[in-house]
């Protein structure tokens, strides 16, 4: 069942489009660290995002942690590399926030570099871009996808048989990051690493109460990087800010990134 569930979230995320946001970010040469376990980012062009909470396209066994083949699952999803010039976190769900996905960015140090509604994270060069949201939140629905929010619509959630680990036999689990389980160490410090280093960071749509990943802007504020938010409300991140630019990230991105 839980196999089941995880495979119709993944195949109703095929079903949605890159919005404006996700394509702003990814026309900065930025580092991506999301919250987000669908494969927006990557679909949009952005490099190697890094996911502090997993993937949907990322299965791996559950009982030796070796990463499944992405033919189980992702045959259709892409997959970039990580750009070194920037980073990006992204947190939150639309249901925090209202905003389609969150996001964050830290830049070199350029007033332009900022976040916009709709996408994860943008960044500047140089920069660190925190985004969040969803799986399949702030995408934009494809044609096809009139009733994706039915199970019928994408091959239903109903139980399917995992597939078994090629190392130890084990079944294959969601490479998701659930509640009570640790985040990937790698993911995580290379996060901490980036925002530290951030001469700007902008978060996008995190709702900013979703730990650690709601310390990573506080991490550039204290090595004294600034940090702009793009959010359509107040979260408990404004006082570290230095800008707050409120509006959703699809309407705000495209606008401030060019």
């Amino acid at each position: 069942m839980v196999w089941g569930w995880y495979e119709w979230r993944r195949e109703l995320v095929e079903r949605v489009h890159p919005n404006a946001g996700h394509e702003a970010v990814a026309r900065r040469e930025c580092t991506v660290i999301t919250q987000n376990v669908d494969d927006l980012h990557e679909r949009a062009g952005s490099k190697d995002p890094i996911h502090l909470h997993g993937s949907l396209f990322a299965p791996r066994c559950s009982a030796c942690g070796e990463a499944a083949p992405r033919s189980l699952n992702a045959e259709k999803s892409g997959v970039g590399g990580v750009g070194k010039g920037a980073v990006g976190i992204a947190g939150g769900t639309k249901a925090e926030n209202g905003s389609p996905m969150g996001s964050a960015a830290a830049a070199g140090g350029a007033a332009g570099a900022g976040g916009a509604a709709g996408a994860g994270s943008a960044a500047g060069a140089g920069g660190t871009a925190v985004a969040g949201g969803a799986a399949g939140a702030g995408g934009v629905a494809a044609s096809a996808v009139g009733r994706a929010g039915s199970p019928s619509a994408a091959g239903g959630e109903g139980s399917r048989t995992p597939p078994v680990c090629g190392y130890c036999g084990a079944a294959v689990r969601p490479g998701v990051v659930w509640f009570g389980e640790a985040l990937p160490v790698a993911a995580l410090e290379e996060a901490v690493t980036a925002a530290a280093n951030a001469d700007v960071l902008i978060t996008v749509g995190t709702s900013g109460v979703v730990y650690p990943a709601a310390e990573i802007p506080q991490v550039t504020a204290k090595m004294g990087g600034a940090v702009i938010q793009v959010n359509p409300q107040p979260t408990p991140l404004d006082p570290f800010c230095v800008v707050n630019l409120r509006g959703p990230a699809a309407e705000v991105l495209p606008r401030i990134i060019s």
